[in-house]
């Protein structure tokens, strides 16, 4: 599960799925903890939207992400 924060640390939302219908991006979650929400991005409002990195991918691919990628990013996953 993955849970995002706003500017102010307090919790958003809880993503419980992500998944691909046709040509949109599905995210299933709760926001602010209770409420369940299903959101359908296109491509490009998921690419504005969330700024994720993956690094355990990154290092399997023998690729280095510099550091300012990694500040601009919404999510790291390790």
């Amino acid at each position: 599960m993955l849970t995002l924060y706003s500017p102010d640390n307090s919790k958003l939302m809880e993503v419980e799925a992500l998944e691909r219908s046709g040509n949109e991006l599905l995210i299933k979650g709760k926001v602010f903890g209770a409420m369940p929400m299903t959101a359908r991005l296109r491509p490009e409002e998921a690419r504005k939207a969330l700024k994720l990195v993956n690094l355990k991918t990154a290092k399997e691919l023998s690729l280095v992400v510099p550091p300012s990628i990694l500040a601009r990013a919404d999510l790291v996953i390790e």
